[in-house]
């Protein structure tokens, strides 16, 4: 049985590098075999969520962008040893620079062949914590190229916080974009990443994916990260209203809420 129990070592230098730019690609974080057995397990568990029939053409913009399922660790006892890893948990403290980290979700993000672009956003926009100590782990469970929907960051943009403010646009593309230009960000994405390489981005960092030019499937799976004691907060906007009754009124498959009984403790 695979159980990433072993922890992975992050050099100072990394730290370093993650805190100065906002994002960091750390290679070979699961070797060959537990990528084989997990990308699996995700792949399957999606199969059977998935109620999504339309082909690609047929689908909404935020459809031909990605397909997602949240929270898979739910689901099946595969995956939950893979969100739940040790391995991953201590890799987002230590870039964090907090003792221990809790789960905030999961993501199966899948890209298909000719899926569009994402627009450029903040994840940290969405979420109603008290905290912005919060983590994306993005692991590639196939080997991907840079043609295949790779994430692309705007170096240094976590410095300056949540810049997003919901009553100036309605247009968080056009002012995400218009931001970078303004402020001057470097952009970056990895050239390539082998099954089992992951980004690690903050929550504040601009991001976004772009477009899957090539005959294949991008296939990533996230798992968002925050700091120990991180306690939902008032909403100050109706994308957290939103996020915040998801919580209150019945949470769907795989979300988990800030909760004393799920802490993940390293």
């Amino acid at each position: 049985m695979v159980m990433l129990d072993q922890f992975l070592n992050i050099a100072a230098s990394q730290r370093d590098e993650f805190r100065v730019n906002g994002h960091l690609l750390v290679r070979g974080i699961l070797g060959e075999e537990e990528i084989a057995v997990f990308r699996q397990r995700v792949v399957d568990a999606v199969k059977r969520q998935s109620r999504e029939k339309r082909r690609l053409p047929e689908k909404g913009i935020y459809g031909r962008a990605f397909g997602q399922m949240v929270n898979l660790w739910r689901t099946d006892e595969g995956i939950r040893r893979f969100v739940l890893s040790k391995r991953f948990g201590k890799v987002a403290a230590d870039l964090l620079g907090v003792a221990n980290v809790r789960i905030y979700h999961d993501h199966a993000l899948f890209k298909e062949a000719g899926g569009r672009a994402t627009y450029w956003h903040q994840d940290q926009y969405y979420w109603p914590l008290d905290t912005a100590d919060t983590v994306t782990m993005a692991m590639a469970l196939t080997d991907q190229h840079i043609d295949m929907g790779m994430f692309v960051f705007a170096t240094g943009s976590h410095k300056y916080g949540t810049i997003m403010d919901p009553k100036l646009s309605s247009e968080p593309d056009g002012t995400y974009r218009k931001y970078i230009r303004e402020r001057q960000f470097s952009l970056s994405r990895p050239a390539g990443m082998r099954a089992g390489d992951a980004t690690w981005h903050y929550g504040n960092t601009v991001h976004h994916t772009s477009a899957n030019l090539s005959d294949k499937r991008r296939e990533m799976m996230t798992i968002t990260y925050m700091a120990d004691g991180a306690r939902v907060a008032q909403p100050m906007h109706p994308s957290q209203v939103n996020e915040l009754n998801m919580w209150l009124n019945g949470l769907p498959p795989g979300r988990l809420a800030v909760s004393e009984n799920n802490p993940l403790v390293l």
